[in-house]
Order: C-alpha cells, then sequence, then structure tokens
C-alpha cells in the first residue's frame, strides 16, 4: 500500500508540473461550474451566474495575468469574463440538448481564452487564436441573449449583445495597437456596425442561430476591414474584399431563415 502511494504520488506530480499555470486551469473549472448554474436555475439564478461569472472572471484574470505590461491594453483582463457570460447565456438553449456534458468543454474554452492572453502577454500579439475568440464570445452572447429575450423583447436583446461584445470590440482594437481614447473610439464604429445588423436580423425575423453567426460574421469583417486598413491596404480593396463577405453572409442568412 505504501509503495503504490510512493509511486502513484510522484507520477501524478510530474503530470500537474507540466501544466503552466494551474490556478488557470482551477479558475476555468469553477467559472465552468457557475455556468452549469445558469443553465439549469431560475432567471434569478441566471442573473447570479451572470454576476459571478463577471467578478469572478475580472478578478481571476487580473490575479492569473498579472500586472498591466505597456502596449497591450486592458481589455484583456475583461475577455475571461466576456466569455464566461457568453458561454453562460447560450448554454441555456443547448444544455437541454447535451446535457451535463458541455461542462468540459466550457471549462475547455474558458481555460484556452485565459491561456491565449497569457501567450499574448509573452509574445505582444494575439493572432489568429484570439481572434477566433473574440468571434466566439460575440456569436454565444448574440444566439443567447436573442433566445432569452424572444421575438418580442429583441431591442433587448441587442443591448445586452452589444453590452458584452464591447469587450471584444476593444480588445480587437489593442490588437491593432490602438489603445486609450483611440481604441474606445474604434470600439464605437466596431459595435454601431454590429447594432445595425443586429437590427436587421430582429425585424427580418431570422433565426437566433443564423442571426448570431451573421453578427459574428459582421464583427469579423469590419476587424478584418479596419486592420487591413492599418496595414495600407487601399480603401477600394477593402470595400471590396469584406463588403463581398459581408453581402455573401446576408445572403446565406436569407436563405436559411426561409428554408
Amino acid at each position: 500500500m505504501t509503495d503504490r502511494r510512493t509511486v502513484r504520488l510522484p507520477f501524478t506530480w510530474r503530470i500537474a508540473s507540466r501544466v503552466e499555470r494551474p490556478e488557470a486551469v482551477l479558475l476555468a473549472l469553477v467559472l465552468a461550474g457557475v455556468a452549469a448554474a445558469g443553465w439549469y436555475g431560475t432567471g434569478f439564478w441566471l442573473a447570479v451566474a451572470v454576476a459571478t461569472q463577471l467578478v469572478l472572471g475580472g478578478l481571476g484574470a487580473v490575479w492569473i495575468i498579472g500586472p498591466v505590461t505597456a502596449g497591450l491594453g486592458f481589455a484583456r483582463y475583461a475577455t475571461l469574463a466576456a466569455a464566461g457570460v457568453a458561454l453562460t447565456v447560450f448554454g441555456r438553449q443547448a444544455v437541454g440538448v447535451i446535457g451535463i456534458a458541455m461542462l468540459p468543454i466550457a471549462a475547455l474554452l474558458l481555460w484556452a481564452v485565459v491561456w491565449l492572453e497569457l501567450r499574448t502577454s509573452k509574445q505582444g500579439s494575439g493572432g489568429l487564436g484570439l481572434e477566433l475568440a473574440m468571434i466566439g464570445i460575440v456569436f454565444a452572447a448574440a444566439a443567447g441573449f436573442a433566445r432569452l429575450a424572444g421575438a418580442d423583447g429583441w431591442p433587448a436583446g441587442i443591448g445586452l449583445t452589444l453590452a458584452v461584445t464591447a469587450v471584444p470590440a476593444v480588445r480587437s482594437a489593442e490588437r491593432r495597437s490602438r489603445f486609450g481614447v483611440e481604441a474606445v473610439g474604434q470600439a464605437l464604429l466596431h459595435l454601431l456596425a454590429v447594432a445595425q445588423v443586429a437590427a436587421v436580423v430582429a425585424l427580418l425575423a431570422i433565426p437566433p442561430i443564423v442571426g448570431a453567426a451573421l453578427l459574428a460574421l459582421t464583427f469579423h469583417a469590419w476587424g478584418g476591414a479596419a486592420e487591413s486598413l492599418d496595414e495600407g491596404a487601399s480603401a477600394r480593396s477593402v470595400a471590396l474584399e469584406f463588403g463581398a463577405l459581408a453581402v455573401l453572409g446576408v445572403v446565406v442568412a436569407l436563405l436559411l431563415s426561409g428554408a
């Protein structure tokens, strides 16, 4: 008995020692548990779960990521909280299909957000992974709040979606080396583009999942266009490329909504 323990413990310790920042894993598991409570709870407990995500996600990100580093911005401390809120509201519509099996998936996704921000702190740039995480947050928040608000409450659904999307919008601006007032200004323009498409989606009664995909596409297209302009691309080429992408998304959404 004693020999088995002396063999197992060092082996377990070696496995744990290979995990970078194990406190990030613990935080992701806790936030995933809070999200699961929001999936199954009533409206009151959903609000409690969302508030807990904001508090634990924000404080946990500060604890794990560490002090502010020049040239990286402040929105990175809020991405985990935004991801937690998005997963909480999105999971309510899928929990009836696959149930508690979503819990480890949610924990993995939340850990991935922390890991991406930690890598950004070391390398100085977010890369494609961080961009995909921001798009995922927008999609999950849009789908979740649209389903919660219903067809008659679409203004509230759009408002809540924009509140969560504000974090990825500022984070996207900071990825393009825009900080302070300039980052906030670009984020507001980003949100305006998303809000316009969200209003069209609601007025056309496009299904929540399809509409959320269209909002995520809009978020990606606007951010990609701004990045291309910063890199010196001509306004005409940017308008043609990302305008065609947006039109394609609208056509697909309309076809799917009418199917």
